[in-house]
Formats: C-alpha cells, sequence, structure tokens
C-alpha cells in the first residue's frame, strides 16, 4: 500500500476545499464532537488535537461573524481537511489497521502547514479578545 505523501495530501486539501460552502461550515460544526472523537481514539491524529480544536474555534467565529479577518480560502482548507477526517472511505479507508488514519494525518498536517500564519492570527486575536473585561 502506497501511503499518502504530502503533495497528495495537498492535491487532496486543495480538492475538499474547493467543494465547500457556507452550508457545510454548519454541518461541520455539528459534527465535532464526532471528529474529536476519532482524535481521541487515534495516535497518527490525536497529535492535532490542540490544533483542530482551535480550528474548530475559528471556523465558528467566521459562521457568527465574530472574525472575519481570514481569508475564505483558510476558512474553506479548515473545513476540508475537517471533512475529511469524518469521511471513513477516503484515500485510504479508516478500516485498514495501521494505515486508515495515516492519510488523514498527512491532510491535516498539509492543512496547518498552508494556514499556519492565519491561525496564529486568530489565535491572538482570540486571545486579545478573551482578555477585554466584559
Amino acid at each position: 500500500m502506497d501511503p499518502i505523501n504530502p503533495r497528495k495530501a495537498r492535491q487532496q486539501l486543495d480538492r475538499e476545499a474547493a467543494q465547500v460552502g457556507a452550508a457545510d461550515l454548519d454541518h461541520l460544526l455539528t459534527r465535532q464532537q464526532a471528529i474529536e472523537k476519532k482524535l481521541r481514539q487515534s495516535g497518527k491524529l490525536a497529535r492535532f488535537g490542540t490544533d483542530i480544536r482551535l480550528m474548530f474555534a475559528m471556523v465558528r467565529d467566521y459562521v457568527r461573524g465574530d472574525y472575519r479577518a481570514v481569508p475564505w480560502k483558510t476558512i474553506a482548507a479548515v473545513a476540508g481537511a475537517l471533512l475529511y477526517v469524518l469521511n471513513p472511505l477516503d484515500l485510504v479507508p479508516d478500516l485498514i489497521l495501521g494505515f486508515g488514519l495515516l492519510d488523514d494525518a498527512t491532510v491535516v498536517a498539509a492543512c496547518l502547514k498552508l494556514v499556519e500564519t492565519d491561525l496564529h492570527r486568530y489565535a491572538a486575536w482570540r486571545e486579545l479578545r478573551d482578555e477585554q473585561p466584559q
């Protein structure tokens, strides 16, 4: 079995992101618990737990209109990567022991590399927002 490489992961991420629409963001947010459960059950994905929770927070704040200082391309890439994690029948089906979640982890890693700057900006914005008195 040919494991997914970073180039294939980026191509898959681009395909997933190109298909994301506004309605997909709502669907994604309703599936957050399912993705977090998958994270807890997978050593390969678990290391991305903090980043994935931050990605969900950014999408949620984007949907609410609280944070719009991010390009749609970033939101679409994040949503595409997270929706890819939900799909059990992706490039390497999740049921294949030892390899099934490797492609999910590689796609998430490719997404993080792509959106790293925007994610850091969001984290800084969120920290400032949380520090302000209500």
